[in-house]
């Protein structure tokens, strides 16, 4: 009996965002691997036949020896024939390590296909108001992750001259980093940016303020991950859609 692996993005939080696709493969499967900021109240709905393996990275955990088992999963029950869920938040080719399991997947001649997903980088700032381009504020987005692979190093100087919009994604844990990088190469202080807590779902905050003062608001509020992090003109064009807005 044949396998196969679909790589399923999940969409921003809310279950409600992922695609009729994403729904209808799920429920034929016979395995489901699952990552943390998948919301549980998508694997609730699953049916009981449904094997579920929670694969989310824990707190203090090597990366490589967590997507290595991930791997090995994959690997395990497509050969034994199984149709495999591999279920990723957000979009699997945006900052998910996604590509690598394809670039893996296709080494091992395993059959998969991908299945597209919201991007909390878009989706999270669109659901609460929040347009990333507007002809008069910004025509370009820039999507830079909060956290590299070890030796990598992001070109801040570069990054702080795009006038545009700049969206960080796992960005929560380096946040005064992040803004004094920016401050340090250029940008200005007074550039609004706004934070984006669990984003999509019935616990949403959002936070606002500038690169001067945002890792303070930061701290003050006690604001963990997951966040998204909007940086530029149109945070000003934020709306209050009965959302509490705090600063």
């Amino acid at each position: 009996m044949k396998g196969k692996v679909y790589l399923i993005g999940a969409g921003p939080g809310d279950p409600d965002l992922m695609t009729l696709k994403a729904w209808r493969i799920i429920k034929k499967c016979d395995v489901i691997l699952y990552d943390r900021l998948v919301d549980p109240s998508v694997i609730k709905k699953l049916p009981e036949k449904i094997k579920k393996i929670s694969v989310g990275k824990k707190k203090g955990e090597d990366s490589d020896i967590q997507q290595k088992r991930i791997n090995d999963l994959l690997e395990k029950y497509y050969n034994e024939g199984k149709v495999v869920a591999r279920l990723k938040g957000g979009d699997p080719f945006l900052f998910g390590r996604g590509g690598e399991e394809a670039v893996f997947m296709r080494e091992k001649g395993i059959d998969f296909e991908v299945i597209p997903g919201i991007t909390s980088a878009i989706g999270v700032p669109t659901n609460a108001g929040l347009p990333l381009t507007h002809r008069d504020y910004s025509s370009s987005v820039l999507i830079i992750p909060g956290h590299m692979k070890e030796g990598n190093k992001l070109d801040w100087k570069n990054i702080s001259s795009i006038d545009g919009t700049l969206v960080i994604l796992m960005g929560a844990s380096k946040l005064e980093e992040i803004t004094n990088n920016l401050i340090r190469n250029g940008k200005s202080e007074k550039t609004p940016v706004c934070i984006i807590q669990n984003g999509t779902t019935n616990n949403e905050k959002i936070f606002k303020g500038t690169l001067e003062n945002i890792a303070e608001i930061s701290k003050k509020k006690k604001i963990k991950a997951p966040v998204v992090i909007v940086i530029g003109k149109v945070v000003d064009l934020l709306y209050d859609k009965n959302i509490d807005v705090q600063t």
